[in-house]
């Protein structure tokens, strides 16, 4: 029914494997190192069509230099950190309380608002966007970090209580019943007794989620224009003029771009292994 371990195989098919997971590995990366190739290249070298080959000379301080001192990426970056933190945030202190409402108590009505929660993860984002955008304009949110804010909190929440709810759902029920005939409080229970139990949970979520906001593309330049409220995503093609697409200076962007979520994933590495694998031997 499941497949055979690789150690139980024999040797063919393990050298077999063995030598194909580097080739993998390699196509997998190579976009990656694509642009990190590019992000070292003069403009000369495309212009001239050099993409794939030797690079005339290697500008890495050059282009990054200009990345950072020459261009409004700190700008773009700042913006980011201040539009992703605030999300994350919100939408796992909501779904906490959401999935803790949803998997702990039993009234009529539960699974209805459940589903409600998950209904709107299987909305076709672009059906939402000229909406969208009207809402954030009539409401004055729009091209501003907090109508972002708010929009991916809302839609970030669904997804966050399907996961709050089923890690809750499978906690033992025990120590919910033993607090109550103690005469703990509610609000205690959730507070001293399950929200200590859903930090790998929370850790995960939040690395996931902070994933999501800061790769966002789609919304931020639907809802957002110029470097006072852009995220980096969308600030990356500034560096397209009229007449030229400058791909040095937006593959080392993109190279910048990409090292907070890795740092956050890595230093949230054991808790977010933790939440995701959790559960699943008991």
């Amino acid at each position: 029914m499941f497949p055979t371990p690789i150690q139980k195989r024999s040797r063919a098919a393990q050298l077999t494997y063995q030598s194909f997971l580097p080739l993998a590995l390699i196509l997998w990366l190579a976009p990656l190192i694509a642009v990190a190739i590019f992000s070292i290249r003069p403009i000369a070298d495309f212009t001239q069509g050099n993409y794939w080959g030797m690079p005339s000379s290697f500008d890495f301080f050059a282009n990054y230099g200009r990345v950072f001192f020459d261009s409004d990426m700190p700008r773009y970056m700042l913006n980011s950190l201040m539009i992703t933190i605030p999300t994350v945030i919100g939408a796992v202190a909501l779904s906490s309380m959401t999935g803790f409402a949803l998997g702990i108590y039993r009234f009529r009505g539960n699974l209805l608002i459940f589903f409600m929660f998950i209904a709107g993860n299987f909305v076709p984002f672009q059906i939402l966007m000229v909406p969208v955008r009207d809402l954030t304009v009539g409401m004055g949110l729009y091209d501003t970090k907090l109508g972002l804010i708010l929009f991916h909190v809302a839609f970030q929440t669904g997804f966050c209580t399907l996961f709050m709810r089923n890690f809750i759902k499978a906690l033992p029920m025990e120590l919910i019943e033993a607090a109550r005939v103690e005469g703990v409080r509610e609000w205690q229970i959730f507070w001293y007794v399950v929200l200590p139990l859903m930090r790998p949970a929370i850790a995960a979520l939040a690395v996931l989620i902070f994933t999501f906001i800061w790769n966002d593309y789609f919304w931020a330049i639907v809802l957002t224009q110029g470097p006072e409220a852009q995220p980096v995503t969308a600030g990356i093609t500034s560096f397209n003029s009229q007449f030229v697409a400058q791909y040095n200076l937006m593959s080392a962007g993109s190279i910048v771009a990409a090292i907070p979520p890795v740092l956050m994933f890595f230093a949230m590495q054991k808790h977010f292994i933790a939440g995701l694998t959790l559960g699943a031997v008991k």
